[in-house]
């Protein structure tokens, strides 16, 4: 008796090879593959996948599902896209490790615009007490990747200042630990204090730290080094992987915008990088719009000590008048707020910022500042950051692969957030033929699987954990859009994790049985 057989269907098995009609089979987790006729088989249950595809589990490089997912484990938004793993501490921000909750909660409240909070009082503080957190408690796998900015907290603090020879043997120390207990690498958001504060031989330091035990570096570049050049901030991250040794990963990798230099130059950067014999690849998402925490376009200055400070530098009229002179003007223009909490606020969801200070009656900024204040922080944005045009040409890069970059709460979350994977099969590959589906199908499996390191996952392959998706390759569809975007995607009726069925035929069955995938440890 096994547990599960998949009939009849068009199996893509994630190397990029093209697929072949065949039969899966799941027994204790695990995929037997069977081709051409299907012998007597006794299953529990028999999914008949004809004019199905049969694929791997997507799994996405770039997820601030961390705590959300905490307070809403059946992940609806993600799972129905076929997601059954993904990387959590991205940006530079990971909630492990801190010496004491109170600088944990400090952390959280920061950037709460990015990540929200988690659905009861913080209650871990090391990388282990978090990762068990998910443990059949989660409808997908969670890997993790350790930030640098509770590494700087934990050694330096909360300061704009280098750190000190032994802060740096110390947060050395910090990262090995939280590797040995399965973190997968090291992540940075050098927009976003106190991580931002970090140097470039800092960030070499550790990077060489993460290499020796097998990580990988996975990046937000510095987007105050555009200042000395278009592709400095990228050109950082692979000086960082050559002084360091360590494969480097560039994620939301893109041409932000229209003749802001040319893509071929982003990717030309990638190319000349792994011809001179370096590791890197990236990721990038499949909608136009960027999301974040509109707190990001605060002057680093104003974060200098903490969220007190940023508190406090809303609230004083010379720190406001500094920061409306430096503020970014694209922190302010295209830009969508959501997340308002408050009731008296709530009309302002979904709108821009432009439309909200209009109705207020206010300069842009000053809106900002006051909404910032009696939102604690927590507003997200939702803007224009992306060529449309060139996005194509970053997607069907041999080097990169797909990552949503979800932020998922408010009420008016990027579409990407619903959409990001099945995009991708209806519109680059179905529509506009801009991929292969087993290419595709590669970027969104085993590529992503082999850059992570995991071993028995993103493959259909004999031996394999049954981590699988069926899909209709007619029908599958991203309904999201910027002004209606919590829709489902259609045509993913089948989602399995772990070798439990979560998606039956399009349904939730409200199955937990995801686990953390620690570096290392061969995943049980």
């Amino acid at each position: 008796m096994v547990d599960l057989l998949i009939k009849n269907g068009f199996v893509v098995d994630g190397t990029g090879n093209p697929g072949y009609y065949g039969h899966v089979v799941v027994k204790d987790e695990l995929i037997t593959i069977i081709r051409g006729n299907l012998p007597e088989i006794e299953s529990s249950r028999t999914i008949d996948a004809s004019d199905h595809v049969v694929c791997p589990g997507f799994i996405d490089l770039h997820s601030h599902a961390g705590l959300t997912i905490l307070g809403e484990p059946h992940h609806d938004p993600k799972i129905r896209q076929g997601v059954t793993t993904e990387l959590i501490g991205i940006d530079g921000i990971s909630h492990a490790p801190f010496k004491t909750k109170r600088e944990l909660d400090r952390y959280i409240w920061l950037d709460s615009g990015l990540n929200w909070y988690p659905p009861t009082p913080t209650d871990w503080l090391t990388v282990a007490e978090l990762l068990s957190k998910y443990d059949n408690r989660v409808a997908i796998n969670i890997a993790y990747i350790v930030g640098n900015s509770p590494i700087r907290i934990w050694s330096v603090g909360w300061n704009q200042r280098p750190a000190t020879d032994s802060e740096l043997s110390d947060m050395k120390a910090v990262l090995r630990e939280a590797m040995e207990e399965g973190a997968w690498g090291l992540s940075t958001g050098l927009d976003y204090p106190p991580g931002a504060y970090a140097s470039t031989h800092e960030l070499s330091v550790l990077s060489e730290v993460a290499a020796k035990m097998g990580g990988f570096y996975h990046t937000h570049t510095r987007a105050s080094l555009k200042s000395k050049g278009l592709l400095a901030p990228w050109q950082e991250a692979i000086d960082i992987g050559r002084l360091s040794g360590i494969p480097v990963h560039l994620t939301h990798y893109r041409q932000g915008s229209q003749g802001e230099g040319s893509h071929l130059d982003y990717l030309g950067l990638v190319e000349k990088a792994r011809d001179d014999g370096m590791d890197v690849t990236f990721d990038c998402y499949t909608y136009p719009y960027s999301g974040t925490t509109i707190a990001i376009g605060m002057p680093g200055w104003s974060k200098d000590g903490g969220p007190e400070r940023l508190i406090a530098a809303l609230k004083d009229p010379l720190d406001r008048a500094r920061m409306k002179k430096e503020i970014p003007k694209e922190r302010l223009e295209n830009n969508w707020l959501t997340n308002f909490r408050l009731a008296h606020n709530k009309i302002y969801d979904g709108k821009s910022l432009e439309e909200i200070s209009t109705l207020r009656n206010q300069d842009m900024a000053e809106t900002l500042f006051d909404l910032l204040l009696e939102e604690n922080l927590g507003l997200s944005t939702v803007g224009l950051g992306t060529n449309p045009h060139t996005l194509h040409d970053f997607v069907s890069h041999p080097a990169g692969m797909i990552a949503s970059d979800a932020i998922l709460f408010g009420e008016y979350p990027n579409p990407r957030t619903y959409g990001c994977f099945p995009i991708v099969l209806a519109e680059f590959v179905r529509a506009e033929k801009n991929l292969r589906l087993p290419e595709a199908i590669r970027k969104m499996t085993s590529f992503p699987a082999q850059r992570l390191g995991l071993p028995d996952r993103g493959l259909l392959i004999d031996g394999y954990k049954a981590d699988i998706v069926v899909f209709n390759p007619k029908t599958v569809k991203a309904p999201g859009t910027k002004s209606d975007p919590k829709k489902y995607p259609i045509g993913i009726d089948y989602v399995i994790v772990n070798g439990r069925i979560v998606i039956d035929k399009g349904i939730n069955t409200g199955v937990l049985v995801g686990r953390s995938l620690k570096r290392g440890v061969w995943s049980t």
